[in-house]
């Protein structure tokens, strides 16, 4: 299975149920992107985007970086290290290129990320549903951050999804109430 061969949802009733495992990591997925996205209820495209604390962070912003997140990480079980670049050799352009990743930018929309976002969820939801074999495991790509020689199994890239959007919400909460007063994880 490659990445062009996940472009769309199954039709449901061809689908047998998920259970098991796969229905776990589907379910955390699931609880942890309706937190995200429910931060952002209500807001206009003007308060997506701005800060409303110390960091750069904009809710918005963590929308579209948790998307871009969870695209390459997809792309990596089907495809390998090849799919994300090496990121021992990123030049200070490549690094404000990553950094716009974390911010709404002039012609973008909240409206715009979070449709990205629900493509690449039902991408995703679609791998867990439909991969031969969570134990497919890739060495991990050259980064600062990453050990050397480490591997990770699809699995072990799910659970890094699931942790970087249950925490990126969490960020997001916080801007929400610093912005406006609501709150969605109290």
């Amino acid at each position: 299975m490659t990445s062009n061969e996940l472009t769309t949802t199954p039709d449901q009733a061809e689908t047998p149920a998920v259970t098991g495992e796969r229905a776990e990591w589907l379910d955390a997925l699931a609880k942890h992107r309706h937190f995200l996205r429910f931060t952002a209820r209500d807001l206009t495209d003007e308060q997506a985007g701005q800060r409303t604390t110390a960091s750069e962070l904009c809710i918005g912003g963590l929308i579209k970086h948790v998307t871009e997140v969870e695209k390459a990480w997809v792309d990596f079980i089907l495809d390998g290290p090849s799919t994300m670049g090496d990121f021992t050799s990123m030049t200070e352009d490549d690094w404000a290129d990553r950094n716009d990743g974390f911010r709404l930018l002039p012609g973008e929309t909240l409206a715009g990320v979070l449709d990205d976002y629900e493509k690449v969820a039902l991408r995703t939801d679609q791998l867990v549903s439909t991969l031969p074999d969570l134990d497919v495991t890739w060495p991990l790509p050259k980064a600062p951050w990453f050990e050397a020689d480490a591997q990770w199994s699809a699995r072990r890239v799910l659970m890094h999804i699931v942790t970087e959007t249950a925490q990126h919400s969490g960020h997001a909460d916080i801007i929400r109430e610093s912005l406006d007063g609501a709150q969605s994880m109290a």
